[in-house]
């Protein structure tokens, strides 16, 4: 299996490599899907009717608390003129909670997450002004809880209908206002009550530039690498804080959710980790941003002294943040990118099934004569994002990263 996997690495490597040397392409205008693509982002209350019903018989909760803020994230692409298709997730900030169950002083959390692929319709009602539908299905995820030896809210993955509406502002071409609603019906089946989001929130679309501005671009004096290959090393020994502080799980002080939550931490500590990086360029754009496809082979020690291997291609989004003569800083961010793992069960935690996700985030250099090297701290996590009930996630610390362009 492990031949197989790296042998398809190297296809996708030398796929990359023969469409480059078939044309030479700037990478200033996005490709044709790109074009026609965009990403939405939306907060707002979160609603699921949980009752003592739902618990097994002989259990009853004095109170609940509800954490009614809530977020859907979504990547679209159209189709046709009015026509898009979505996927994306949809889940609470903080999970649904049963207070002092049985007065015995028990709380217990019952998770819910929905990943979802959905067709949109547009309905234009002015210049400004335009209405949607969307339906499609979702993948709905519960983690119920037990009680010693007791299951009180058994997990739940089943698959069920979504469908919404929305109304939305055109401030231009690119970006759109939105207030929308969700919804997904409840499961009998699955002992699953009803959920539904009112939110708000904004689509932006990718516009793309004109052949005069793409070249301007690209005579420009901006560095950007068209490929770099890495080698990265991390160790645990020096701890977990950065994962921590970006998962919003640092404890400082009285603080004991000190941090940043954009990132993930996990239950599987890697101990040891290294990784062989290869990342060729999409898109860039006049100074500041660039899109990078990715493939790389990770082997992880875990604490409990398993040998792992991770598998992964992945998109890169990086972002300039300072250049100068000699360097050119950065920080990058990648999400979302297919990977085998070859163990799902590790020191005794379940991750949920060997085709996971590989997340990383960092901040680097691209330094030396004519920008040929470059270093790079990053934080890494495997998880499925609750697409499975089971999914302990790994988290791997700061590896410390070399590299070369060309």
């Amino acid at each position: 299996m492990l031949k197989r996997v790296l042998l398809v690495l190297l296809l996708i490597i030398s796929s990359f490599r023969v469409v480059g040397q078939k044309k030479e392409n700037p990478k200033t205008q996005f490709t044709n899907f790109l074009a026609n693509s965009y990403y939405s982002i939306n907060f707002g209350g979160i609603f699921y009717p949980f009752t003592n019903d739902n618990l097994a018989p002989g259990y009853q909760s004095e109170t609940v608390s509800k954490n009614r803020f809530s977020g859907r994230m979504l990547l679209g692409h159209k189709f046709a003129k009015d026509w898009a298709v979505q996927f994306g997730t949809m889940r609470p900030a903080s999970w649904f909670k049963y207070d002092n169950i049985n007065n015995i002083g028990y709380e217990n959390s019952v998770w819910i997450n929905a990943w979802s692929l959905s067709l949109k319709r547009d309905f234009t009602i002015s210049d400004k002004t335009s209405i949607y539908a969307e339906a499609g299905i979702a993948n709905v995820t519960r983690v119920g809880f037990s009680i010693g030896n007791n299951v009180v809210y058994d997990d739940a993955h089943f698959a069920s209908l979504i469908y919404g509406f929305g109304v939305q502002y055109w401030l231009s071409k690119k970006w759109r206002l939105s207030a929308n609603g969700t919804f997904i019906p409840k499961s009998e089946t699955y002992n699953q009550p009803s959920i539904s989001q009112a939110s708000l929130g904004f689509e932006y679309h990718l516009q793309q530039v004109d052949d005069k501005t793409a070249n301007d671009y690209a005579n420009n004096q901006y560095f950007f690498p068209k490929n770099i290959f890495q080698i990265s090393y991390g160790t645990g020994a020096i701890g977990y804080g950065m994962n921590e502080f970006f998962s919003m799980n640092m404890n400082v002080g009285n603080f004991q959710s000190f941090g940043v939550p954009v990132f993930w931490l996990g239950d599987i500590k890697a101990q040891h980790s290294v990784s062989l990086t290869y990342q060729r360029l999409i898109y860039r754009s006049e100074k500041i941003f660039s899109l990078d496809w990715g493939v790389s082979t990770t082997y992880f020690q875990t604490a409990g002294k398993e040998d792992v291997f991770a598998f992964s291609i992945f998109p890169v989004l990086r972002f300039y943040l300072l250049r100068r003569k000699g360097y050119d800083f950065y920080t990058n961010y990648s999400i979302i990118g297919p990977t085998y793992i070859t163990k799902s069960i590790m020191d005794n935690f379940d991750s949920g099934t060997n085709v996971t996700y590989q997340d990383t985030m960092g901040f680097g250099v691209f330094f030396g004569k004519n920008r040929k090297y470059n270093a790079e701290l990053r934080i890494m996590h495997y998880s499925n994002g609750n697409i499975f009930s089971d999914n302990a996630g790994v988290a791997v610390p700061i590896q410390f990263t070399f590299g070369k362009t060309f």
